[in-house]
């Protein structure tokens, strides 16, 4: 009878402990959280509810292991998942409430500064310690985990004798992602790329979605995702549009016939902006640009509040001018020129001659 109460009052009272001792901290912190509206600490600390009672569990069962007598048979079997569950469930809550920590810091910090570009300058900063310290936990975790085999801890001095050798080997090896990781390092400090930053890389326009320490995904403006090696960033050029204020100018371009009513054209820009919400009314000028035998090229600038509007403003543009120009003014539009050309004044043919009515008469098709 004894075998049968002694565990089930050993493991029984670790539970209903954990179980008291977790809602009693859960219950603190969410009266903090209701008195402490001002900062989101107390809310993310109950994140790590679940990480807290595993450890408080653990640690009981592990403590009254021994005195207990429990499945004496498989002591060092049970001793030893025991203090593995307490490692994980330790490096598990570590991990919840640094983050905890992070994240309350740069929540503090995005309500005191108002300038986007900063705001997400920390936001990749934190992303990238984050995970830097969820890395460096973890790999304390395995390795102490790792130490509570004998064998373990008895090959121990025969790894730390070759750990030089080791070293290079695996630094040859893992040179690509070494790099990669100096490189992410690189852009969360160097504040080259940010989360949140419009980029053009490849030919492709889309906004940073995610940076790790070894690769950056950009979100394009069609819904695709694009990922790459973040060492890209700090190797090549690309263009970053977030890059300094988000106030951007935009061009459009129109090829257009020798005839095009330019004046009319800077006039019905004006008006197009005035209706546009995307413009933000700092400046627009329309000129020519170019000019070729056939046609001339007209330049359009118009301005806009960051990389979307003027992306809103440059297409909304150029189809209502086309269609102005369409409905109002086809002459302006490019065309193929068929007549036969007029002569100059020092050549003018005669009235009555024939070359004068080849000339100035429009061509008549064949039967």
């Amino acid at each position: 009878m004894e075998t049968v109460l002694r565990p089930a009052i050993v493991v029984g009272g670790a539970v209903v402990l954990t179980i008291l001792v977790g809602w009693a901290t859960d219950l603190l912190l969410r009266k903090a959280d209701e008195s402490r509206g001002d900062t989101p600490l107390w809310d993310l600390l109950r994140r790590g509810r679940v990480p807290y009672q595993l450890v408080l569990c653990a640690a009981l069962l592990r403590g009254s292991y021994d005195e207990a007598e429990l499945f004496p048979e498989h002591r060092t079997g049970v001793g030893r998942t025991l203090t593995l569950v307490l490692i994980g469930a330790a490096a598990w809550l570590v991990i919840r409430i640094a983050a905890a920590i992070v994240e309350t810091t740069y929540t503090r910090y995005a309500r005191a500064h108002h300038d986007p570009a900063r705001v997400r300058r920390v936001r990749t900063q934190v992303t990238l310690i984050m995970r830097v310290v969820s890395a460096i936990v973890g790999v304390v975790a395995v390795a102490a985990m790792l130490l509570t085999f004998p064998a373990m801890r008895a090959a121990g001095a025969s790894l730390l004798a070759s750990a030089g050798v080791l070293g290079i080997v695996a630094g040859v090896a893992a040179q690509s992602t070494l790099s990669n990781m100096f490189a992410g390092l690189q852009i969360a400090f160097g504040d080259m790329v940010r989360i949140g930053d419009t980029v053009v890389v490849d030919g492709e326009w889309g906004t940073v979605e995610e940076i790790t320490l070894t690769f950056l995904t950009v979100r394009t403006w069609d819904e695709r995702r694009i990922t790459m090696p973040v060492s890209y960033f700090t190797s090549r050029p690309f263009e970053n549009w977030s890059r300094g204020t988000p106030q951007m100018t935009g061009i459009v371009y129109w090829h257009l016939d020798h005839n095009a009513p330019v004046e009319a054209m800077r006039e019905k820009l004006r008006d197009i902006l005035r209706a546009c919400p995307a413009w933000d009314g700092r400046a627009y000028s329309l000129q020519v640009t170019d000019s070729t035998p056939s046609t001339i090229q007209v330049r359009a600038l118009v301005t806009a509040k960051d990389a979307d509007d003027i992306w809103t403003a440059r297409v909304a543009v150029r189809e209502q001018m086309i269609t102005w120009l369409a409905a109002e003014h086809p002459y302006a539009l490019p065309r193929v020129n068929t007549a036969d050309a007029v002569l100059p004044p020092h050549q003018a043919p005669s009235p009555d001659g024939p070359s004068f009515r080849r000339a100035y008469e429009f061509p008549r098709g064949r039967g």
